[in-house]
């Protein structure tokens, strides 16, 4: 269970290696989390991964798991589940493919929509059943920001990411009132740190592909909390999309890294959030790229 603090105490990770899963871990584990199991393929990187955390204080142990057999979900993660209940699951794990290569080996697109897309809802449903059973936790998802509108020079990535999104989203509602919080965090363009000294580098969820340039800032609140009409919003984004042509996407308002999406996800489980967008900014980026013409969205160097 969570402790008075609504920190839990016990975390599951499924991709025990993203960075971004590592680093919430050590975050919640300053914050009282004392069980942590990392969920992953076998290997150095997640034994290192795991002897980090121990090192903090957690009882860490690494569990077997391949986002591609399915059909072993349900027993892996269920051995979990049986040990005692688990306060937070963070799905973690996915792959950004090669966009020219997808395109041109369908088998190789197919990986990553099984891996980032199917293998996630079948994980999430094994999960989400898990924590309605014992009544209460948290699932979180990884998304990206990927997902929220198609682009040319991902869209095999992003739309396995919108699936999942979507996924999430309609699970959430399923969930709701069960005494399961369910969020989705959607990251921009995440810049790796260097790993602790502890630590060497463990293989992550991938940064989220984001567009060549952008801009700090597209569109600007609204004031006053009036909601606009779709055609103020069109117009909006249409102005937007000139400063988004202009300025480079790394500009550190729309960047982020593992530690400041752990942080984001540590204040959500904190405020229940439902969506998490890293960095808030985003969430206002996007808002503006969703409405922008299709044939102008075309002409956008993304």
């Amino acid at each position: 269970m969570k402790d008075a603090f609504g920190a839990p105490q016990s975390l599951l990770v499924l991709g025990g290696t993203s960075e971004i899963a590592l680093a919430t871990a050590r975050r919640l584990i300053a914050r009282r989390t004392r069980t942590v199991r990392l969920a992953g393929r076998p290997g150095p990187a997640l034994d290192a991964a795991a002897a980090e955390l121990r090192a903090r204080g957690a009882d860490v142990r690494t569990v077997d798991f391949d986002a591609l057999d399915a059909e072993s979900h349900e027993t892996a993660l269920g051995k979990i589940f049986a040990e005692g209940d688990i306060d937070m699951v963070l799905l973690a794990f996915g792959i950004a493919g090669d966009q020219g290569r997808d395109e041109e080996e369908p088998l190789a697109a197919v990986r990553v929509a099984q891996t980032n897309y199917t293998g996630a809802v079948s994980a999430g449903l094994v999960c989400a059943g898990a924590l309605q059973a014992q009544g209460h936790g948290s699932l979180v998802v990884l998304s990206s920001v990927a997902g929220e509108r198609a682009r040319r020079a991902d869209f095999i990535y992003g739309s396995s990411k919108a699936g999942l999104d979507a996924f999430t989203q309609g699970l959430g509602d399923a969930l709701y009132g069960t005494g399961v919080h369910v969020m989705v965090v959607r990251p921009g363009v995440v810049r790796p740190e260097p790993a602790p000294e502890t630590v060497p580098a463990a293989r992550a969820e991938p940064p989220s592909p984001a567009p060549a340039r952008g801009g700090a800032a597209l569109l600007a609140p609204a004031r006053g909390g009036a909601a606009r009409s779709a055609s103020a919003r069109i117009i909006a984004a249409r102005s937007a999309s000139a400063r988004f042509a202009s300025a480079p996407l790394e500009a550190p308002s729309l960047t982020t890294t593992p530690d400041a999406v752990a942080e984001a996800i540590v204040a959500g489980l904190r405020r229940r959030s439902e969506t998490v967008w890293v960095p808030g900014s985003l969430r206002a980026v996007m808002s503006a790229l969703r409405h922008v013409p299709r044939p102008l969205f075309r002409r956008l160097p993304l």
